[in-house]
């Protein structure tokens, strides 16, 4: 470390934001959650820092200076050549800097700084009617700065152009501190700064000095890429700037923010970026996904599209399409694919009106057929075309489900030629990783001439690390032939920086160099990123797991948590914000804090793992990481790679219990259902002493609860025994649909006894018999605490008693999600490996009171006039567990099927409860925020007339705790809306 405690607590004095300097816990944590990003490498910082202000970012430029270390800014941390990997200190411009400071809608421009996330920024400006262009797949959680670092483009980027396209003018901080302002400048105007006696003023001198020669300039134009490539992103800007004046008199005035974007954070560090916004697109828009029998195909249907002036041409290849066949993030999404095609070519047209946008789709499918490409052209028009994109933006994560050591690497897949050369340049580069026998995926911007083409290699072994060099060495040669670019959007950082002299030249790679040197004499901006770049083939993240403790859960595939861990891919899509939607990652959301997102947690665990051996799993900085973890599941499905936190999480707790004990309050928590089964042959005195304040008190201060938190009471006569007298009345053989068990999970069979009585009386009116499998308990309790070994042997007990008697025709149906889902995800999991096949059996027979009323109505065993026709509003808000393994679509069907019944399913995440999670005191807080975020403003601002439909036990105590609103379970609410009731209680 190049300064002294007294040092970092001067900077700490007057830094507005967040310093991790210290040997602490936090800045432990910190130093290994920014040691990598989504690329291979991993290099631990001296020290991470975020900024609150412009103010901050110069004090820390101005430390760094001083100090002789170096300062690597950071946005959303995505990027795939390991641009923020660094040894100096990160500098995480993010949530703290996201204001939209000015916006102009006559101008169509705005002021904003670099923190802002690109969707955020779209949805917060909208009803100007105007919008920024350039998306990359990441737009939900990529932040305007890390755009700009790396140029980006986006999907749309042939119409809608890059970053570059779009920078008006900058504020920013020159490596010595100094502030810069960048616009754009007539030729009086540059000559002036050249006068400058600052850095500033050597900046334009050295440009002037540089690019003013025509030999020079030449040599820019005859090594740069071909200009008909739009992502050019190899190397700085040059080619750029020798187009403006004063370099071309006919060129446009000087703007030295051309020069910034793509820069990569290495010349300066940007604090506020004056963008240009567009008209919002046509509302009318169509995606035609041309199915193909080859690769090649699809590059020649490409040509065809391209003629038609679409708005979009993305490829998407059979290897990821294979991977949304069993994700249940896209088994719907993906109805739209028939047969098994190669490649989908992915062709958008918009248009101000129908039947223009048919005239566009019919026209351009027309000429595929006339050329004989394609063998199926299914259309998706408007709100479904997110269907299609879902799909190719996903394709990073999707591919990080490969089983096995060889892996997809980001290595060659920024390779960009022009659209007319892409069949030959791919054909070549098929041939290239044929003749070395590796595999890849080809995915991405075929239109732009960029496809990502991502090798399967094993970087972790000799052979394979040699491989890795030897396909960019040999690419770069093809590139060669077609003027291509080495980087078009994601950036050379150090992974493609030393061959940039192979592709340009020597003599344009000391360009850059010079152009590096005279901006950061000291080279403290992100040294080490486009030139003067460590050997690409070092600093890979470790994989060797250092651990051989046998596991709780069956991994199946993967080799164990690590393995699992590893399917993070890095590409961040845990960070959205909730304005993005979807439920991971609660936390995350909440603080905006990198420490609580999906992703950390993931790369604290493998990093551990790969050097602590079995004491990782009482490493305080895990267990820090993991502790904000909610375990809601949203990554399970909403991570394209299916990285399950829970399950890590879990299994990180019992093999820490194991070796360090497990925790009073830890055991009162996961015995919770035995302790309300005692509870209940006392409920009144229990339900006394929770209620009564000075006892409910003590209560909570035991169990570590807020005193806030409400604790359910519990019902004398269990649902189990009530339904016992209740079967001897109304005998359950008579039912003419026949019979089904019912789950008499663990919270309605002691605290929400009225709504499984509701559930049997629903069943019984609509034709079915109930009969009740007798002390089952799902074990979410100690799942969700870590309690493993207590849940497998009770996943054992009840694989064991329900297997044989649970059947299609006799399914095993759940009130609580969290209790009845655990058959279907954790339990097949758990169990010894000789019940495994039965575990799944069961699985498949296991339903949702939701899922079976949709299967009945499907099978017209169920009709309307079993229900009112009284028109009733509803607002739907999905339990977390649910949402992830059985959707919620089965539940949107059930309770639109009344006559008059309208559902809204709210978009909301997760509400902030999770099991216990929400009632712990040190948890109170932050499931409060969560709530906060979208489910309580939407719900407070319904009607009082409105039904709130929640399924979820913990969901509707945290709506009743929080805001005093009664939510319902839909089997409540379909009892209550029968046309008759025959049966009385």
């Amino acid at each position: 470390m190049s300064w002294s405690k007294h040092d970092a607590e001067n900077l700490a004095i007057h830094f507005e934001g967040e310093l991790h300097f210290k040997n602490d816990l936090q800045s432990d944590i910190a130093r290994k959650i920014y040691a990598t990003d989504a690329s291979v490498y991993e290099v631990q910082p001296i020290a991470v820092a975020k900024p609150a202000s412009s103010k901050d970012i110069k004090r820390l430029v101005q430390f760094a200076e001083n100090h002789r270390t170096s300062v690597i800014p950071r946005g959303a941390g995505t990027s795939l050549a390991g641009q923020v990997v660094g040894d100096g200190i990160i500098m995480e411009i993010a949530a703290p800097m996201s204001k939209v400071i000015q916006l102009n809608i006559k101008e169509k421009t705005a002021w904003i700084e670099p923190g802002i996330i690109r969707d955020d920024l779209n949805k917060q400006i909208e009803p100007s009617g105007l919008f920024f262009g350039p998306e990359t797949s990441t737009a939900n959680r990529a932040l305007l700065g890390g755009m700009l670092g790396n140029n980006s483009c986006g999907l749309h980027s042939i119409v809608w152009g890059n970053v570059r396209d779009h920078l008006l003018e900058t504020r920013a901080i020159l490596s010595d501190g100094s502030e810069i302002y960048t616009h754009p400048l007539s030729t009086e105007e540059f000559y002036k700064k050249t006068s400058l006696p600052n850095l500033e003023g050597k900046i334009y001198t050295e440009i002037h000095r540089m690019l003013n020669n025509p030999a020079v300039q030449q040599l820019i134009q005859d090594n740069f890429p071909n200009p008909s490539i739009t992502r050019r992103n190899t190397g700085y800007a040059l080619d750029a700037l020798i187009s403006m004046q004063p370099f071309n008199p006919a060129g446009k005035p000087f703007n030295l923010s051309a020069l910034l974007a793509g820069s990569e954070g290495t010349l300066a560090v940007v604090h506020g970026m004056k963008i240009n916004l567009l008209d919002q697109p046509s509302r009318h828009v169509g995606l035609i996904c041309i199915h193909c029998h080859t690769l090649q195909e699809s590059l020649q249907a490409n040509l065809i599209a391209l003629s038609c002036q679409p708005t979009a041409s993305e490829l998407v290849d059979n290897f990821i399409l294979s991977f949304t066949e069993n994700h249940p993030n896209f088994i719907e999404d993906r109805k739209f694919i028939e047969g098994k095609p190669e490649a989908i070519l992915m062709v958008e047209f918009r248009a101000d009106t129908e039947e223009l946008l048919h005239e566009k789709v019919d026209n351009c499918i027309q000429k595929l057929k006339e050329a004989h490409l394609g063998y199926a052209y299914p259309t998706l028009v408007n709100e479904d075309i997110s269907k299609g994109w879902d799909i190719r933006k996903a394709g990073l994560g999707l591919i990080r489900n490969l089983p096995g050591k060889k892996q997809p690497v980001n290595l060659i897949e920024d390779c960009a030629v022009a659209p007319s050369d892409l069949p030959a340049y791919v054909a070549e580069i098929q041939a290239l990783l044929a003749k070395n026998h590796v595999q890849a995926a080809y995915y991405a911007h075929a239109g732009a001439g960029e496809l990502h083409i991502e090798p399967f290699i094993d970087i972790h072994t000799p052979e394979g690390k040699s491989l890795f060099r030897s396909l960019l060495t040999e690419t770069v040669e093809i590139l060669k032939k077609y003027r291509g670019s080495l980087s078009g959007e994601h950036g050379d950082g150090r992974l493609r920086g030393e061959f940039i002299p192979a592709l340009m030249g020597q003599e344009i790679y000391q360009l850059f160099k010079e152009i590096k040197h005279v901006f950061d004499p000291h080279n403290l901006l992100n040294p080490g990123k486009i030139v003067n770049t460590p050997p690409m083939d070092e600093a890979f993240r470790p994989r060797v797991s250092q651990t051989n403790l046998p596991t709780f859960f069956h991994y199946g595939d993967l080799t164990g948590p690590l393995a699992l861990a590893e399917k993070c891919s890095g590409s961040g899509d845990c960070k959205k914000s909730s304005i993005s939607g979807g439920t991971m990652c609660p936390s995350f959301m909440a603080t905006q804090n990198e420490k609580d997102s999906t992703r950390a947690r993931a790369n604290m665990l493998r990093q551990l793992i790969t050097s602590e051996g079995d004491q990782a799993y009482n490493n305080p900085e895990l267990l820090e990481v993991l502790d904000l973890c909610l375990s809601c599941k949203g990554c399970q499905t909403e991570c394209p790679s299916g990285l399950d936190m829970s399950k890590l999480k879990a299994e990180t707790l019992q093999q820490h219990y194991l070796q360090k004990g497990t925790p009073f309050r830890t055991q009162l928590i996961g015995h919770f259902p035995k302790l309300q089964a005692l509870a209940s042959y006392i409920a009144p005195v229990y339900n006394m002493l929770v209620a009564f304040p000075g006892t409910s008190i003590i209560i909570k201060t035991l169990m570590g609860f807020s005193w806030n938190r409400s604790i359910p009471e519990v019902h004398f006569t269990s649902l189990e025994s009530w339904f016992k007298r209740y079967s001897k009345r109304i005998n359950q053989d008579e039912f003419k649909q026949g019979k089904v068990y019912l789950f008499a999970d663990e919270f309605t069979n002691y605290n929400d006894v009225e709504l499984g009585k509701k559930t049997i009386l629903l069943l019984n009116e609509l034709g079915y018999g109930v009969e009740i499998p007798s002390d089952i308990i799902s074990g979410r309790s100690y799942i969700s605490k870590g309690m493993l070994a207590i849940a497998q042997n009770l996943a054992n007990k009840n694989v064991r008693k329900l297997a044989p008697i649970i059947t299609k025709s006799k399914p095993l149906i759940g009130i609580e999600p969290s209790a009845l889902l655990s058959f279907r995800d954790e339990i097949p999991q758990l169990v010894s490996a000789d019940l495994r096949e039965q575990a799944n059996e069961l699985k498949e027979n296991c339903l949702l009171i939701d899922e079976f009323i949709a299967q009945e109505i499907k099978a017209k065993r169920i009709g309307k006039n079993a229900f009112t026709a009284i028109k009733q509003k509803i607002v739907l808000h999905g339990h977390c567990h649910q949402k992830s393994i059985a959707g919620l679509s089965s539940t949107r069907q059930v309770l639109s099927f009344p006559e008059n019944y309208e559902v809204e399913l709210l978009p909301t995440g997760c509400c902030g409860m999770a099991g216990s999670f929400g009632y712990e005191n040190k948890h109170y807080e932050l499931s409060q925020q969560i709530a906060k975020l979208v489910l309580f403003p939407r719900l407070l601002s319904t009607k009082s007339s409105t039904i709130i439909a929640s399924n979820g036990t913990s969901c509707r105590h945290q709506i009743k705790d929080g805001i005093d609103k009664e939510g319902k379970h839909l089997a409540e609410i379909m009892y209550d809306a029968l046309a008759k009731k025959s049966i009385k209680l």
